[in-house]
């Protein structure tokens, strides 16, 4: 029996396009053996159909404060005492809005006031709308009233256009579902419960011109990995990744996608400050064109072209500096040649706590790969040797190592 095992699950469904995903969600849902009972907006009718919803529920779909003849009410009080959890799934601006600001003029906001249950909160709306203030201010009320927030995806949007703004898929937020649900229901304190960690994914590109740029081969797996194996020992996670198609939707998990250096530089020092562990696993550029250019350069030939470049500011140097004894700090060093007197000195210039070495030269590590094969060097100079894993299994290493340092 899975963690979701005779679970009392309310769902509010909200009008959206993603309504239809809601649909592959209860099936999941039942599939885990929960109990579901459905409450709808009325504009979520326009979406889907109450009848499916019941269906596959196996319970009727509630949508109003009182019945269609008005001769008796949905006891809004009861249902909030009812659920062991409630989600709104999809989640429209609208109804965000109305959570955030109190107001209750309809049968799901009356229960999400009533709810005394834990509150998860999956958006889905245009990118506009998403990345709008008033939206993400709504959306940090709500998160400091202790409600849960899965983090939209990227993709195609109902207006067309790509972006941010995508309904979490039903998969992952049965995955985000029961992460949440096991600490509570199984009385397990997780290790790193209480602590906010900071870990950066990826690569930087460097404009050469609008279209060109520099940049390097990584995938952001493993700083990805590294933030969902945090998430799992219960930190609460700001992943700051650069261009990457890949994503997480972890329940603790920020993200905040950044394309250059200079812009990974500001977003880390801004998170830095409030972090208790950070984990630099990004591959930053080191150089960048002294020059860019605004226009497409366009190609002459038979002509020499020279593009002079300089070097880019030292993020985790900068941190080094700042560190505070109650903080840790972790680096990364890929490495060809004289790989750990490398790694060495950069653990002893940078100020970390220790680093990860990769090494070129060893089958199954470098950029792009689905395995790594780490050395961990601390700072006594202790090497810690591990060999060829997945990268999920090579970043639970190394929390396993973080959380060993922090009990010590």
């Amino acid at each position: 029996m899975g963690i979701l095992f005779g679970k009392k699950i309310l769902l509010g469904i909200t009008g959206s396009i993603a309504a239809y995903k809601s649909a592959f969600l209860i099936r999941l849902l039942i599939q885990e053996e929960a109990v579901v009972k459905v409450l709808m907006t009325r504009d979520a009718n326009s979406f889907i159909s109450p009848l499916t919803l019941a269906t596959l529920s196996k319970n009727k779909v509630l949508s109003e404060l009182t019945d269609n003849a008005g001769t008796s009410w949905n006891n809004h009080v009861e249902l909030g005492l009812w659920a062991d959890v409630l989600i709104i799934a999809p989640a429209s601006a609208n109804t965000i809005a109305k959570f955030a600001n109190g107001l209750c003029d309809n049968l799901l906001t009356t229960v999400y006031l009533s709810a005394r249950c834990p509150v998860i909160i999956v958006p889905a709306m245009d990118e506009d709308m998403w990345k709008h203030a008033s939206t993400q201010k709504n959306l940090a009320q709500l998160k400091s009233y202790g409600n849960q927030i899965i983090p939209v995806g990227t993709g195609e949007l109902a207006s067309g256009l790509t972006g941010e703004g995508r309904m979490a898929e039903p998969q992952q937020i049965i995955n985000f579902l029961s992460d949440y649900l096991e600490p509570i229901y199984l009385k397990t304190k997780k290790k790193l419960s209480g602590k906010k960690a900071l870990v950066t994914a990826g690569p930087t590109y460097e404009a050469i011109d609008p279209v060109r740029f520099i940049g390097n081969r990584s995938s952001g797996k493993m700083g990805i990995a590294i933030a969902e194996a945090l998430a799992k020992e219960g930190a609460e996670v700001e992943l700051i990744t650069g261009p990457t198609a890949l994503s997480t939707s972890k329940y603790n998990i920020q993200t905040t996608r950044i394309t250059s250096t200079a812009e990974m530089h500001d977003a880390v020092i801004r998170a830095f400050e409030n972090a208790d562990i950070t984990i630099m696993a990004a591959a930053v550029a080191d150089f960048t064109p002294e020059y860019p250019s605004v226009k497409k350069i366009k190609k002459q030939n038979g002509t020499s072209f020279n593009l002079p470049l300089v070097e880019t500011t030292d993020i985790i140097n900068a941190l080094g500096k700042r560190k505070r004894p109650d903080q840790l700090l972790v680096g990364f060093a890929l490495e060809s040649n004289n790989e750990i007197t490398n790694a060495t000195e950069k653990l002893k210039n940078k100020n970390l706590d220790f680093i990860v070495l990769n090494s070129l030269n060893d089958y199954g590590a470098g950029f792009e790969l689905d395995t790594n094969k780490i050395m961990i060097i601390d700072r006594d100079e202790k090497q810690y040797t591990f060999e060829v894993k997945p990268k999920s299994e090579v970043a639970k290493d190394i929390v396993d190592f973080i959380v060993q340092k922090l009990i010590i």
